[in-house]
């Protein structure tokens, strides 16, 4: 093949043997490949990463390099990665969207490829974590099939709607809650379609009165569907956090996750890996209920941080039956200990 002939499709479609690590999915897919030149035989290009992990970024690099260097009429490539650092904050105060929580300075989302391994106690016991470290924190409960703040926060009451007409939020152990569990039946089953899914989430991040806050913690629904994507497109997330339990099933999905977020430019803050083990109280003996250590092997992989394990605790699913938490049942637990520091790597990973 003559330099006359080489075009984009040619240098794309070589790209596109170029798989991100860890996945199935190719780099040009992702939408990685920005601003690609060709001309004499040169091939220029810039890798828009979403992932601060200098390992991933020279891996993939090189295997561009070699791609393309074996296409013919290709005598010189050029690359530059621009990767952008999870803990880089993205303000909620963005063009187009700097009226919906502009008082708010971090929107961090808590997400799971599949439903099941504890996402919304994650999430409960993660936004009282940042509250005793000193923070104004709100939780959203944006699950809209399967609700369940208002069980968990022990919020029996309904909300009230002040003067502007913003629905304001209840507060519970200092932490601002808004569920749609608030406005419906417990046992009233949610039959909506995408839309309905949008303009609930959308209310729910423009007409609550949220107030100055430091944290607004997203407890989405499980997967990748329209809650998440009603997200990303109304505000600007200062970063996502992915639950996943130790099972090679669970693994599989955090990815799925991992990679919505990916694509659509959200930082990854990182992995955590819940129910990890348990530790006996009486004699110390530790066992590893469901394995262990594939979170921290799964965020090594993909290039993402790995904020750290929960341990099994019976009490964590009695507490949260019970409306009162583990981190204000027992804050001086292992689990309440665990949470600390999960939220601790959080705002350190945000800039709080």
């Amino acid at each position: 093949m003559s330099t006359a002939t080489l075009n984009e499709q040619t240098v794309l479609d070589a790209l596109r043997q170029v798989k991100y690590p860890g996945f199935s999915r190719d780099i040009v897919s992702f939408g990685f490949v920005k601003d690609l030149a060709i001309g004499g035989g040169n091939v220029s290009f810039r890798l828009a990463l979403t992932s601060d992990a200098p390992a991933a970024a020279e891996a993939i690099k090189q295997q561009c390099d070699a791609r393309l260097r074996g296409v013919p009429g290709v005598s010189s490539v050029t690359i530059s990665v621009q990767a952008a650092p999870p803990q880089a904050p993205v303000m909620s105060g963005a063009v187009g969207r700097k009226d919906i929580l502009k008082d708010t300075r971090f929107v961090v989302a808590v997400a799971s490829g599949k439903g099941g391994v504890g996402k919304s106690t994650v999430s409960a016991n993660l936004a009282l974590a940042l509250k005793k470290l000193g923070y104004e924190v709100g939780l959203m409960d944006s699950d809209i099939y399967g609700p369940s703040q208002q069980m968990m926060m022990g919020i029996t009451t309904k909300p009230f709607v002040n003067e502007e007409e913003k629905i304001l939020p209840i507060e519970r152990f200092g932490v601002r809650v808004m569920s749609i569990g608030f406005l419906m039946d417990v046992d009233t089953p949610v039959i909506w379609r995408g839309p309905m899914i949008f303009k609930a989430v959308e209310q729910f991040l423009g007409d609550v009165a949220w107030g100055k806050q430091d944290f607004l913690l997203v407890d989405l629904p499980p997967g990748t569907g329209d809650a998440q994507l009603t997200l990303t497109q109304k505000v600007a997330l200062s970063g996502a956090v992915i639950v996943t339990t130790p099972q090679d099933v669970a693994l599989i999905d955090a990815r799925k996750g991992l990679a919505m977020f990916l694509k659509v430019n959200v930082p990854v803050l990182g992995i955590i890996e819940n129910m990890s083990y348990y530790e006996c109280p009486k004699c110390g003996n530790r066992d590893e209920i469901f394995k262990h250590g594939g979170g921290k092997k799964t965020a090594d992989l993909l290039g993402v941080p790995f904020l750290g394990e929960i341990p099994i605790d019976p009490r964590v699913a009695i507490q949260g039956d019970a409306g009162t938490p583990i981190m204000v049942s027992d804050p001086d637990s292992t689990v309440s200990k665990a949470f600390l520091r999960l939220a601790e790597q959080v705002a350190k990973a945000v800039g709080a």
